[in-house]
């Protein structure tokens, strides 16, 4: 049938009539014409000396970065056909600092990861239209604001939220979820942004970690790591103590995750507060703010895999800038910490008080 299209393969057998969407150099193309003895056409007519083959001038290369929750991750663009729905030619692959795939050349069989960059090549007008796709970051030093006539209801939702939220009615948990099914009733979100957005991985390390914090609590594994802890730091001051606790989340949340060690170093900073009849506020405090030091590593926050790849980074370049930043921070915050022994007191006997 003359309005069958099919995707070649391999196997599949060209006849006579039979015609090839093909996307390449005008120079490539009619070499592949006087191979094939095929006759070029465009949407316009045939390929002729009055008609001469030459690019659109409306061309733009942009690159393009895997996101979180994409459907292109741990893919190849040969399965998903995401070029072809789009109307772009694709130019390159960068991947973790290294250009593994180049011009034209099987970047279809490249499997994507997240923060992959691809570098495609397209009219301006699908180039403005893949931005509005979640699935992606498109990076070509453009940034148009997408003005939807949704957006003032989405505002009052979201207002609505901090609002409720704020004088006490709803805890913030029930609020934003009756938030996000007010966003989805007025259509403001459908289910597949919904969805997209939701990451696996995310879900159970928080999950993981609620549940470790609690089984410290429980088993007493907190109280038995604070007392190891009050013991290696034992003479020392409590200012000493509070920064060596938030060295120590530093350190573990460029191991874990920055979310991971704040649930498992709070229950122990409330163990050491108790064990040295001390408030439990600077300590839990120390662990929130070394928890967020995830500078060191590119697997402390998701955003550094996405700088690693675009920008080409590599582990030890984060090690080499996210060492030294960590230390300053620490050293940092440890002399806002530096509150006098009487001042603790105070603060302690002030909170019983009005407990």
């Amino acid at each position: 049938s003359s309005d069958m299209y099919i995707f070649p393969t391999k196997n599949l057998i060209v006849q006579a009539e039979d015609m090839l969407v093909v996307a390449d150099t005008p120079e490539n193309l009619k070499s592949y014409e006087t191979i094939l003895g095929a006759a070029l056409y465009t949407t316009l007519g045939a390929v002729d000396k009055e008609h001469p083959l030459q690019a659109d001038e409306d061309q733009k290369i942009a690159e393009i970065i895997i996101s979180q929750g994409s459907r292109l991750s741990n893919t190849q663009l040969k399965k998903t056909h995401f070029l072809e729905r789009n109307h772009l030619l694709g130019l390159a692959v960068h991947k973790s600092g290294r250009v593994v795939k180049t011009i034209l050349k099987d970047i279809s069989e490249v499997t994507l990861k997240v923060g992959d960059v691809l570098l495609v090549q397209g009219k301006g007008e699908h180039i403005q239209e893949l931005k509005k796709n979640r699935e992606v970051l498109v990076l070509d030093a453009t940034s148009d604001v997408i003005h939807s006539k949704k957006a003032p209801i989405a505002f009052l939702i979201m207002l609505g939220i901090v609002v409720v939220s704020a004088m006490g009615i709803l805890p913030i948990a029930i609020s934003a979820t009756c938030g996000v099914l007010l966003m989805l009733l007025t259509n403001c979100l459908n289910w597949k942004d919904a969805s997209n957005a939701l990451n696996v991985q995310v879900i159970l390390v928080v999950v993981a970690s609620l549940a470790l914090g609690q089984a410290l609590l429980k088993t007493g594994a907190a109280a038995y790591l604070a007392g190891i802890f009050v013991s290696l730091m034992d003479g020392s001051s409590t200012t000493m103590m509070i920064s060596g606790l938030m060295l120590l989340m530093a350190i573990m949340t460029n191991i874990v995750s920055n979310n991971a060690a704040a649930v498992i170093g709070t229950p122990i900073a409330i163990g050491i507060a108790q064990q040295l009849n001390l408030p439990a506020e600077p300590f839990v405090l120390a662990v929130l703010f070394g928890a967020n030091m995830s500078y060191a590593t590119p697997m402390a926050y998701k955003t550094n895999l996405l700088v690693m790849s675009a920008g080409g980074y590599t582990f030890n370049d984060f090690l080499k800038v996210g060492i030294p930043l960590t230390l300053i921070m620490w050293l940092t915050f440890s002399i806002g910490f530096n509150v006098p022994p009487y001042c603790v007191k105070e603060y302690s006997t002030l909170g019983g008080t009005t407990g």
